[in-house]
């Protein structure tokens, strides 16, 4: 991709050779060479990006073999010289094919308006100053600053290198993350062995470091196996509904249409009119409007989740939204105000002290890792003179350390300043600073310590440590320097509840969503959070008692509990796999390096618009604000939405699939076909009419009140029961029209239009709901084309179209009739539906 030069094993050569070679400089490009490049180069994206165009969309609503194959028959018919049929069946298609491109098209293009507001951004140095660029602006030559949870943006040599750790499994399969040091290494290493190199596609566990990207796109290692890889996003669970939908579709139908097909011709009826009515039947068969229904049906929800906060990433995941029955989240910025305020730094003796806050001021002023909200309640609560001071160096933190060590110097005098978790600060002291004295630290300090630290925690602090030791002058200092510290005293940090958490988490239980809070903080304090937003606390696990637990004891101790305290990121991720396995769907949500294990394995992954990029790239919707009560509406609307497409697929494999089983039926003891092949496709262009409104209509409330799944079953039983009852309707409509009106093949085509059309128009207001559908008021668009519909089957007789599709004028009794049995037919599917419901539940 790139037309810069660089040497093929560019891991091998010096960093000012590469920088030459790229035509770069240590303060970075220039924005205008940049954006030059990006024009020579392309995006830095493994594909270019597919834009929506009308036309694209369009000939999408031709990829149906069915579709195909009507469309090539229609060319044989138009080539034995029966132009008329044809275009008349080739206009119904195309009529049809506009209306489902109408939708699709505009619910693309406002969806891709709603993922342009989430991009995954990188920080690089241009114009000698840091600034934030989209990923797919990265070119060769740029210099991209790298901290813990950075997604690497493309591949590169590390130019500077503090402790900085990479998850490279994606590529090398390495379990472990792989430390990355400036320094060319023997051309002939294999990819894991290049420790001055990172990959696209791979993210910064921890520390931090400075890269020079030499390859972007499809030239990037990643670039090179992806076309090997299996880059689609697991199936949801929805689409996987839909595709056993399909499945049991297609077999009915090639049943039915071959036996269809065979029978007639061997009834001596024309082979090609005997071909295009199976095909027409195969064409009533197929809920062809199913993507376009799901496809307006997303977008319409992603757009009114957007104005409710909640950008969606990937629009499959809408439905999960609405199904999940518990959600997972850290009890940070969901549950709490997500401000975290330092309420005292403390000394050994409980005591405040400014020695001990001036350390940790220092420590997280200084401190150039991963931002976070500890330090900047630390930095907010007062501004100390450090004047005198100057960093050395920087000991990033880590999640196995759980700490972040600074080294500083003030005149002769060094020292390392680390702050962390308690317990792993007091893992490497061997001293406490009682009063003026530094003393060993022995088993009564220990359990002094430990004493204040309980009794905080149960207040609902979070509580850190803060130690340091002088140092002597080195080149750098690293992990293995922390070591003999001398422990100085706390850090105590509080985040109360929201206001109106409590009133939310009643709401999410009334949706039937459990919350479990999942946290890496001690059992005390998450108990104190728990009880503070007035969760009722079923069962706590901590980290040690999951190591405990092998795999299927912990799908059943996960499924009772809903605190997990002290947990590490796999952890997590095991936590979210236990209650997969005990059939929930499940949500999590998160926005740090340590959650993107746990996005991942959820059903629902859910970030924060200020999250680390791997967190935010893990996610399938991103939230705005950070704030549960946004999540209730986004549960609403994925029940709204899934809802909605059930509807379609209820109002396809009722009348609509009953009328194409009778219309079989009818071709094999009728001396004539029941319908011509233009005429199915006119009825199935009418019945789509209305059922092209569903994506606005009102959903009931009875339907949103709990996670509702794919039951192909139910589907089923529904088929069986609806599907026959307008069978026999059909049935008995030939019969009147047969005995008691004598119908020859036009009139009898032409009443059966009337009450076919009028049944499966009406039968929409009983399927659409569970209710009496009195008690459930419907759209206006959807009532409005249903009055279209009407009046357009009850004219089409009496107006010249007639004579083009094959109809003739009713007598007015005949018409009379025809209504009167497609109103039967409503009121004995109202009667159905109450039984059916009250039989079975879905």
């Amino acid at each position: 991709m790139s037309m810069l030069e660089h040497p093929e094993t560019f891991w091998n050569q010096s960093p000012d050779a590469l920088i030459q070679a790229l035509r770069s400089e240590p303060n970075g490009l220039s924005a205008s060479e940049a954006a030059s490049r990006l024009v020579q180069v392309g995006p830095n994206s493994l594909k270019a990006r597919e834009k929506t165009t009308a036309f694209g969309v369009f000939l999408n609503q031709f990829k149906s073999p069915i579709v195909l194959i009507l469309l090539f028959a229609t060319l044989i018919s138009a080539g034995l010289g029966d132009w008329l049929d044809a275009l008349i069946v080739l206009g119904i298609v195309l009529g049809s094919a506009a209306l489902s491109f109408a939708q699709e098209y505009n619910a693309n293009t406002a969806t891709e308006k709603l993922r342009a507001q989430v991009q995954i951004k990188t920080t690089v140095v241009r114009d000698g100053q840091e600034q934030q660029v989209p990923a797919e602006a990265i070119v060769p030559g740029d210099m991209v600053l790298l901290s813990a949870g950075s997604l690497v943006p493309a591949d590169g040599i590390v130019l500077e290198a503090r402790d900085l750790f990479v998850n490279q499994a994606v590529l090398t399969g390495e379990t472990f993350p792989v430390e990355k040091k400036a320094g060319p290494v023997e051309a002939r290493a294999r990819l894991a062995e290049r420790t001055n190199c990172v990959f696209m596609g791979t993210n910064v566990r921890s520390g931090s470091g400075r890269l020079l990207v030499v390859q972007t796109g499809m030239e990037t290692a990643f670039g090179q196996i992806a076309h090997k890889l299996t880059l689609r996003s697991p199936e949801t669970e929805f689409e996987r509904g839909v595709r056993r939908l399909g499945y049991l579709l297609s077999e009915i139908m090639f049943v039915l249409v071959i036996a269809v097909f065979a029978t007639n011709v061997y009834f001596k009826k024309p082979v090609l009119d005997s071909l295009l009515f199976s095909i027409a039947l195969a064409v009533g068969l197929t809920p062809q409007l199913l993507p376009a229904i799901i496809n307006v049906n997303l977008s319409k929800g992603a757009r009114a989740m957007a104005d409710a906060g909640v950008i969606v990433r990937r629009l499959a995941s809408i439905e999960n939204f609405g199904s999940m029955d518990v959600l997972c989240t850290d009890k940070t910025g969901t549950l709490t105000e997500g401000v975290v305020r330092l309420d005292g730094a403390l000394g050994v003796d409980g005591q405040s002290s400014d020695a001990v806050f001036r350390c940790a001021y220092l420590n997280a002023h200084l401190q150039t890792g991963l931002a976070n909200p500890l330090d900047e309640a630390i930095i907010s609560f007062a501004s100390p003179d450090i004047a005198s001071i100057s960093k050395l160096d920087e000991i990033p933190y880590d999640f196995v350390r759980k700490r972040l060590g600074v080294v500083v110097q003030e005149g002769d005098t060094r020292q390392l300043i680390v702050k962390g978790a308690l317990d792993n600060v007091l893992s490497v002291c061997t001293q406490v600073q009682g009063g003026s004295a530094v003393v060993p630290i022995d088993d009564t300090h220990h359990e002094a310590i430990r004493q204040r630290y309980a009794d905080w925690s149960e207040q609902g602090f979070r509580v850190l440590g803060i130690a340091v030791k002088p140092v002597a002058q080195q080149s750098i200092y690293t992990r293995d320097d922390e070591h003999g510290l001398t422990f100085c005293g706390f850090l105590l940090f509080s985040d109360p509840p929201k206001p109106g958490v409590q009133a939310t988490i009643a709401d999410l239980a009334d949706l039937g969503v459990r919350l479990k809070i999942i946290t890496g903080d001690n059992r005390l304090v998450a108990q104190h959070t728990a009880d503070a937003v007035g969760l009722e606390v079923t069962g706590i696990l901590t980290g040690a008692d999951l190591d405990n637990l092998h795999e299927e004891a912990l799908w059943h101790a996960a499924d009772r509990a809903n605190l997990f305290a002290e947990v590490d990121p796999n952890q997590k991720e095991r936590i979210i796999l236990a209650l997969k396995k005990m059939g929930h769907v499940v949500s999590y949500m998160g926005d740090g390096i340590n959650d993107a294990p746990a996005l991942h394995a959820a059903d629902v992954g859910i970030s924060v618009e200020n999250a680390v990029d791997v967190a935010k790239d893990a996610a399938d919707f991103v939230l705005m604000q950070q704030d549960l009560a946004v999540l209730h509406q986004g549960i609403v609307q994925g029940r709204t939405t899934f809802a909605n497409t059930l509807k379609y697929v209820f109002m396809a494999t009722s009348a609509n699939f009953g009328n194409m089983f009778s219309m079989a039926g009818a071709s094999l003891f009728l001396s004539f076909l029941p319908m011509l092949p233009k005429q199915i496709l006119f009825i199935n262009f009418l019945t789509d009419l209305p059922e092209m409104t569903i994506a606005s209509d009102n959903v009931d409330p009875v339907l949103v009140q709990q996670p509702h799944h794919w039951n192909i079953a139910f589907i089923r039983r529904f088929m069986a029961v609806f599907g026959p009852l307008s069978s026999v309707f059909d049935y008995l409509t030939f019969a009147v029209l047969m005995w008691v009106f004598s119908a020859n093949a036009e009139t009898f085509r032409t009443g059966w239009f009337v009450e076919s059309v009028l049944s499966a128009t009406l039968v929409v207001f009983a399927v659409r709901t569970r209710l009496p559908f009195r008690h459930s008021r419907p759209s206006r668009a959807m009532l409005g084309m249903t009055a279209l519909v009407t009046v357009i089957v009850l004219a089409v007789p009496y107006t010249p179209v007639a004579d083009v599709i094959g109809f003739k004028a009713l007598s007015l009794p005949l018409q009379v009739v025809m209504v009167g049995l497609a109103l039967t037919y409503f009121a004995s599917a109202e009667a159905a539906k109450r039984w059916f419901y009250r039989r079975f539940a879905m």
